[in-house]
């Protein structure tokens, strides 16, 4: 019994002749043959295509090179017949292993200790170079601010129902707000600076009960004063920017006011320390 045969081949191809077939070992003329047999035989076809990429990905895992270098000039039947050869074979996909895990965090380490570093070397040159609106490392803006400019982006839009409180209802609005706060409070008057009150409203703080006074112009632009009170102990007076709205926040008896505006900047100044001013705060030592 011939161990090279199987039923599944073209008559006239056994095993043998197919190995050799894939690796080149046959004449032009058998090679030729084998392949218009091949062609007839889509099953024998496959385990062709099958052995020759076996044969591919040994070479990628063994490091065995394609060609080699140093064997003898080829004539030009031989050359034509390793060309068809190679050309049939499936193209070769390059494995990659995986870096480790303990080298990709021991990686990632590195790049967060320089990330540190240099967060701690441009420090204090962040300021300038962002034109105050960064107050470096440590020295965030407290979240009493925050809250007011969130608060400001939430109601200014608002046409309806901006307050809780109008301001024709003014004196009830502060004893309510007074009330909820434990503190005595007032509003201060923008009207010099073409702001009238629209109202008020009570808002959660980080710590207790906030309030919110609303200021409109003749063009429908909006100020608010956002008050509450506050355990940060700090003799500031800070800018928070946020897209084109901006915050002048500082701290005052215990408590934080915090007035934000879409307006110029140097504007929004003058009039939050005005209101500092009138809200019994000493911005001339802060200035």
């Amino acid at each position: 019994m011939n161990n090279d045969y199987d039923s599944s081949l073209p008559d006239g191809v056994d095993l043998r002749g197919l190995s050799a077939f894939v690796d080149g070992e046959v004449s032009d003329a058998e090679r030729e043959r084998i392949a218009m047999l091949l062609d007839a035989h889509p099953q024998a076809a496959v385990r062709v295509a099958a052995w020759r990429a076996q044969k591919a990905a040994l070479r990628v895992l063994c490091g065995v090179p394609r060609e080699n270098t140093h064997r003898a000039p080829e004539n030009h039947a031989e050359s034509t017949a390793r060309a068809a050869h190679d050309a049939d074979e499936p193209a070769v996909i390059v494995l990659r292993a995986r870096t480790p895990w303990w080298r990709r965090m021991g990686m990632a380490a590195c790049w967060l200790a320089v990330g540190a570093g240099l967060a701690l070397a441009l420090g204090p040159l962040a300021p300038r170079l962002t034109g105050g609106a960064w107050s470096g490392l440590g020295a965030q803006a407290p979240s009493f601010a925050e809250r007011a400019d969130v608060a400001y982006a939430v109601y200014t839009p608002e046409r309806r129902h901006p307050v809780e409180v109008a301001a024709n209802e003014e004196e009830h609005l502060i004893n309510w707000l007074s009330k909820r706060l434990n503190r005595p409070l007032s509003v201060p008057s923008l009207q010099e600076y073409g702001y009238s009150l629209v109202g008020g409203r009570l808002l959660p703080g980080e710590a207790g009960p906030a309030a919110q006074f609303m200021y409109e112009n003749r063009t429908g632009a909006r100020l608010t004063l956002y008050v509450t009170g506050t355990a940060r102990d700090e003799t500031a007076f800070r800018l928070l920017r946020d897209g084109n709205r901006r915050t002048f926040y500082w701290i005052s008896d215990g408590m934080g006011y915090a007035l934000s505006g879409p307006i110029a900047e140097g504007k929004l100044r003058s009039i939050a320390v005005d209101v500092c001013s009138a809200l019994g705060g000493k911005p001339e030592a802060w200035q």
